[in-house]
């Protein structure tokens, strides 16, 4: 309940309505933490500094309890509280100027003081009201005499008071402001302490040397410990990891940066499980380490899962390299002695064999090449350079190869490729084709492949013959799977063929 009686407020002179309880008056002084405010040096040099510009023998800074007035600091007085009911400050801190009895035995609110009728004897008294930012009165800043003073302060005394009176409370306020922030930390820390506790990751902070000073249940739970000094990360890690795992730890410690790993880690009961391990430091004003935070992730499922399906996906690879196989035994079976078909068994067969290089790059880690255009490009042209290397060459950017792109692409270049063994320059022993490749060639990203067989004498074909299957083909694939763009030009030196891919085309 409010206790509204407790403050008997001047008409239009009391503090700001919002607080007009003594119950939220108290709450406001409460948030200054008083306590640790007694005796604060930088009161004391107020009050000192107060009574010299008074001419005073006694100074305090006063502040209004329930109960009790107490003095967090004083000069020329060794008490440091009175009664309430005795305050002066209590009538002071309800004005919104200092307020000043030049002879407390002539006023009728002081008269019977025992403040007055005994020690320490006041006669004169002046304060200036100490406020809180909400306007809640707090006590006082006052400067008292055993003498009267009929005169009151001077204009420059009672503008120092005054003056004086909000340094205080520019102290106060910085007490209350520090109070607030800590509180705040105080709140942020116990909110991100319940957050670790309760997520299902493994987390841990370090001191610099590396041992444990905090960690989640997770971590508890996982290890079987509570105790943080028997928990040796480095020792839970699987043997087949631990050489890895501590190589990117200790570059983390020399370089001051975050490390990452996946690895097997050890739980109490024995089994390892597959975790993604990550650590990080904080670091103080100074730019030195004080902590390292860690987390560690349990992916063991998904990690088994992932096996599975490459096991699958292996296994599937195998296969379909064995049915390309399969399928060039079984034409070339089917073609003994049927000379007539020869020209095609051999055109299907190279088709096939080209299909079965493209599959090497669906699946790089299975093949015999690299995920790059560059390594497709060499492994489908190999058959053609085996006797002479230098009339093909491939040059230009690397550009990574996805497996999406990895079959068209092994179909373009096997038609040109073949076209050209049949007809252009690898049909003699002079002629050369120079390959050129171009990241981002232009401004949308793309990547540009140049095709250009050099051989003299040569014989373009007729205008009508220009468009067969084989553009067709090339059409389809450049333009149809890859969404890129070709144009192909004859003359008497040879062909060009310029091909304009999207690089995500390539990529992807």
């Amino acid at each position: 309940m409010k206790r509204d009686d407790a403050i008997d407020w001047p008409q239009g002179r009391g503090p700001n309505p919002a607080f007009c309880s003594e119950d939220e008056r108290l709450t406001v002084m409460a948030s200054y933490g008083l306590d640790e405010l007694m005796d604060d040096q930088e009161l004391s040099q107020i009050v000192q500094f107060a009574a010299k510009l008074c001419g005073a023998p006694i100074s305090l800074v006063s502040l209004v309890e329930e109960q009790r007035q107490r003095f967090l600091a004083r000069a020329g007085l060794l008490t440091t509280e009175t009664p309430r009911p005795t305050s002066f400050c209590a009538h002071a801190m309800m004005e919104r100027e200092p307020m000043v009895v030049p002879d407390a035995l002539l006023d009728p609110r002081f008269e019977r003081n025992p403040l007055v009728t005994g020690e320490p004897k006041i006669r004169f008294y002046a304060g200036a009201p100490l406020l809180s930012a909400e306007g809640a009165p707090l006590g006082s800043l006052c400067v008292i005499d055993t003498e009267p003073r009929p005169g009151g302060l001077t204009e420059l005394q009672r503008e120092g008071l005054e003056v004086l009176a909000a340094s205080v409370m520019r102290r106060l306020n910085a007490r209350r402001e520090y109070l607030a922030v800590q509180e705040q930390l105080v709140r942020e820390s116990m909110r991100l302490r319940k957050m670790a506790e309760h997520i299902p990751v493994l987390a841990w902070a370090a001191r610099p040397d590396g041992s444990l000073e905090f960690g989640n249940s997770a971590l508890y739970e996982y290890f079987g410990t509570e105790d943080l000094t028997a928990i040796d990360l480095g020792d839970m890690i699987h043997p087949s990891d631990s050489e890895e795992v501590e190589r990117l730890r200790k570059k983390s410690r020399e370089e001051g940066g975050r490390w990452d790993a996946e690895a097997r880690v050890r739980r109490s009961d024995g089994e390892y499980r597959w975790m993604v391990l990550r650590a990080w430091p904080m670091r103080d004003s100074k730019g030195q380490i004080e902590t390292w935070f860690g987390a560690g992730i349990d992916i063991d499922e998904t990690h088994k899962l992932s096996e599975s399906r490459d096991l699958l996906a292996r296994e599937l690879s195998h296969r379909i390299k064995n049915i390309f196989a399969v399928v060039s035994g079984l034409i070339a079976m089917h073609s003994r002695g049927q000379p007539e078909v020869k020209p095609f068994v051999d055109k299907i067969g190279a088709a096939i064999r080209s299909l079965a290089t493209a599959h090497d790059y669906v699946r790089p880690d299975d093949g015999r090449s690299s995920d790059n255009l560059g390594g497709l490009l060499e492994g489908l042209l190999e058959p053609y350079a085996s006797q002479d290397r230098e009339r093909i060459q491939v040059d230009g950017d690397h550009v990574g190869l996805g497996s999406r792109a990895a079959t068209p692409l092994a179909l373009i270049f096997h038609e040109l490729a073949t076209n050209s063994a049949k007809y252009g320059a690898l049909s003699n022993g002079v002629g050369k084709v120079k390959i050129n490749v171009v990241d981002d060639c232009d401004s949308d990203d793309n990547v540009c492949i140049s095709w250009h067989e050099d051989m003299d004498g040569f014989t373009p074909p007729a205008q009508d013959e220009a468009e067969g299957f084989g553009s067709r083909l090339l059409r389809m694939a450049i333009e149809g799977q890859l969404s890129g763009q070709f144009s192909r030009e004859y003359s008497h030196e040879g062909l060009r063929v310029e091909l304009v891919i999207p690089r995500s085309s390539i990529t992807q």
